[in-house]
């Protein structure tokens, strides 16, 4: 448990979905968290898992379906880089130069479960909402993301929720 925080609930799932509204195009989604800001309640992320739709096989073609999962909204699919981003991951399809109908398909993510040598949290969300963004790239129909927030409520001390507050928001 991170210092200055009172565990107040169990573990909890937050199951999520981002659909593109056409295909290629970016899209996020926001889901709220239903946070008690009177009573400085924040949300300890333990782990994310983030599963986007399959790409198109396009013969020619490179296709990818992109993700991420952000604290803070955003304008486009985000990196690990981004100190807002909890998750990210990609599907896609590499075609080949010379085949008209086959490609490699790949994956990227990050983990989707902390190690069991001691990560406590990935993450902190102190504002009552969390981002879900996904984008396709060559493909011929709309793609989405799915996944689920692992984590559980917590309450902060006056000092530690002012911090977290004012860091997530400069930051967005």
């Amino acid at each position: 448990m991170p210092k200055g925080l009172k565990q107040t609930s169990s573990t909890l799932a937050i199951g999520f979905r981002a659909d593109e509204g056409a295909a290629n195009t970016f899209a996020q989604d926001t889901s709220d968290l239903n946070l008690d800001p009177l009573n400085r309640e924040v949300f300890v992320v333990q782990a994310v898992n983030l599963d986007p739709f399959t790409p198109d096989s396009v013969a020619g073609t490179d296709t990818r379906v992109s993700c991420s999962l952000t604290t803070t909204s955003q304008t486009a699919v985000q990196d690990l880089n981004n100190a807002n981003c909890l998750a990210s991951a990609a599907n896609l399809i590499k075609a080949h130069a010379a085949a008209t109908d086959s490609g490699v398909g790949f994956t990227t993510g990050m983990f989707e479960t902390p190690t069991a040598d001691g990560l406590e949290y990935i993450g902190i969300i102190a504002t009552n909402d969390f981002f879900v963004q996904v984008q396709g790239s060559g493909n011929l129909v709309a793609k989405a993301v799915t996944g689920k927030l692992y984590g559980y409520r917590a309450t902060a001390s006056a000092d530690i929720f002012a911090a977290l507050v004012q860091s997530e928001v400069l930051s967005a």
